[in-house]
């Protein structure tokens, strides 16, 4: 059949050229493609069920880009306008981001640490630059305040940890878990902002004791923190705002699932090659290492 022979090299040749060489018009073609039956509404057909999978396993934060490369993951040969497409046909749509104000308070008298970034978070080895901030989280036994550390390289959130409280012990708790899963090598780069609970006494002596070089923000400036910020962004648009907490409790058992089980395991980031946090670490420690002898 002249349409399915269209249909079968419509990638190698253009409709335009084969509709004329076989002597039918394109309206034709077009027609026959939307019919019940046909190998597009198939294949269409088949390509939605695998996207609806990936979208609900994202738990409805995916939008095409990543459904895209979720499916090229698979061995789906399809593009992203294609993908979008169907999932607007189904009506499926990824949860948008939302602004959040700052918690930190940065006035206070304790010396602050010179910006060493300058809003360069290019890093190409795990454990090297880790950034730090303070988020909260609203339930109705009152605020749940979140410490989270995360890697420049493989962007995953090495370590975090909640209170009801935003003090030093928090940020601190967070760092040892950090320390403890990573196990950096002396001279790894800690960035934070200007808060009281970073520049503390406490607080630097610990990093001093870890042989930590502490980086600081310039004061007001949330883009000298911005990949931080974009991850607790991205927490709040894609879970917390979903949910009413009645306890802290309830919170923090849902914010360790959505960062345990899903961000850093699962959740496919677009600047380190739409691979998953985890995956990424795990495909640099597979490479081997070469050693030279003098």
């Amino acid at each position: 059949m002249k349409y399915a022979f269209m249909q079968k090299y419509r990638s190698c040749y253009e409709v335009k050229k084969m509709a004329k060489a076989l002597e039918i018009s394109r309206s034709g073609y077009y027609a026959w493609l939307e019919r019940k039956d046909s190998p597009k509404k198939r294949a269409d057909q088949m390509l939605t069920k695998q996207i609806m999978m990936i979208f609900e396993r994202s738990r409805l934060t995916y939008g095409s880009p990543r459904i895209t490369a979720q499916l090229h993951r698979k061995g789906y040969c399809c593009g992203k306008n294609r993908v979008a497409r169907l999932m607007r046909l189904n009506q499926l749509q990824a949860r948008k981001q939302k602004k959040y104000k700052a918690t930190t308070n940065s006035k206070h008298q304790y010396p602050v640490a010179s910006n060493l970034l300058q809003q360069n978070f290019v890093s190409h080895k795990p454990n090297t630059i880790w950034l730090a901030d303070i988020s909260y989280i609203p339930t109705q036994e009152g605020w749940l305040y979140l410490a989270g550390i995360k890697d420049m390289c493989t962007q995953k959130i090495v370590g975090w940890s909640m209170d009801k409280s935003m003090t030093h012990a928090l940020v601190i708790q967070a760092l040892q878990m950090a320390l403890s899963r990573q196990k950096p090598d002396a001279g790894l780069i800690l960035h934070s902002d200007r808060g009281i609970q970073y520049a503390c006494g406490e607080y630097q002596t610990f990093l001093q004791a870890n042989d930590i070089c502490c980086s600081m923000s310039r004061s007001g400036n949330p883009y000298d923190n911005a990949p931080m910020e974009s991850f607790f962004s991205v927490l709040k648009t894609e879970w917390v705002h979903h949910f009413r907490y009645r306890t802290r409790s309830e919170a923090k058992s849902s914010i360790f699932d959505y960062i345990e089980r899903f961000y850093n395991p699962y959740r496919l980031n677009s600047s380190i090659g739409y691979s998953s946090p985890i995956e990424f670490e795990q495909n640099l420690s597979a490479i081997p290492r070469v050693h030279y002898s003098g």
